[in-house]
């Protein structure tokens, strides 16, 4: 006759079983409408348009003719194209640590807030729900419109200053100052919640046995204490922002309207894609040189700055 302790893992199996079962059920119940639009919506689009890229295909997104890396050697060759990438290259350059300076610094003010924190943290994120049309509209119609009616140039007259044409001339580019500040104004606070989720992190016992070494509060346990155990959130909000720069297109199709300068690429992807001609041969190619320089910069980017490697971790 079997004992207990002999019987109960008999007994036991069948029902982890079922419980294994079970659980993977509840898993692709949940996740298979998820995973299913991710599919249809996501990589099934981006596998097309790489096929397309190498195909002759006007006015159609069937396949026409193969031709190749043509599609790819007319926009190489392509100077808008090209100069709208080196272009958001210099963009992404300053946009990058501008938002990311300006992010840590209202997360440090947030977070040392003695009251009220949760008033400032709802405030400065409320921008990021904002549309980046609407926000476009508010930076072109009143704050920088260039009449006398808008805000900063209502400003600027009181100081004598002429009326400035913010958005309708090139030289001097005035119109970066516009694009600039509205992206500042939407981005910032989104990333300053990623900062201040870190700092919350981070043991107050590092501090308190740095000031016993005595380091002096300030700088100095900003430098050696608070930044590297920022290293993880820093790289993934540089990482994001790369992404974000190269992908920048509701501002500057709203501000600059059917402008020849400051087009972003995928302002000229858009026109290439969905203009006159309505090629999406050429304009498939395009995207993928586009993601491609992506990848290429957000990985060195990642490699330079630890990416994955952890908090503190030097």
């Amino acid at each position: 006759m079997p004992t207990t302790t002999e019987s109960a893992p008999a007994r036991s199996t069948p029902r982890r079983q079922g419980l294994r079962r079970s659980n993977a059920l509840q898993f692709w119940l949940f996740t298979g409408p998820f995973l299913i639009g991710l599919a249809l919506f996501i990589y099934v689009p981006i596998g097309w348009s790489v096929y397309l890229s190498f195909f002759e295909a006007r006015f159609t997104v069937t396949p026409e003719k193969f031709i190749g890396l043509d599609n790819y050697r007319h926009m190489l060759t392509n100077d808008d194209f090209v100069g709208s990438l080196g272009t958001f290259t210099v963009f992404a350059a300053f946009i990058v640590p501008t938002t990311w300076a300006l992010s840590l610094a209202l997360a440090l003010l947030v977070h040392r807030l003695r009251f009220l924190r949760g008033f400032f943290r709802s405030v400065f994120f409320l921008p990021t729900a904002c549309s980046y049309v609407a926000a476009a509209l508010i930076w072109k119609m009143s704050l920088f419109s260039g009449v006398r009616f808008g805000l900063m140039n209502t400003v600027l007259g009181w100081f004598g200053v002429e009326n400035i044409a913010w958005l309708a001339d090139p030289d001097p580019p005035w119109y970066w100052l516009v694009i600039v500040t509205a992206r500042l104004w939407l981005q910032a606070g989104f990333y300053m919640i990623l900062f201040l989720a870190a700092l919350q992190n981070i043991p107050g016992e590092l501090y308190e046995a740095a000031a016993i070494d005595g380091a002096r509060p300030g700088w100095q346990t900003f430098r050696h204490i608070t930044l590297p155990q920022l290293r993880a959130t820093s790289a993934a909000v540089v990482l994001l922002l790369l992404v974000a720069a190269y992908q920048a297109f509701d501002e500057f199709y709203n501000l600059l309207d059917k402008t020849t300068w400051g087009r972003p690429p995928l302002v000229e992807l858009y026109l290439k894609a969905l203009g006159e001609n309505q090629d999406y041969g050429a304009g498939s190619a395009g995207a993928v040189i586009l993601t491609a320089l992506i990848c290429l910069v957000t990985l060195f980017q990642g490699r330079l700055m630890g990416f994955g490697r952890g908090e503190g971790v030097k």
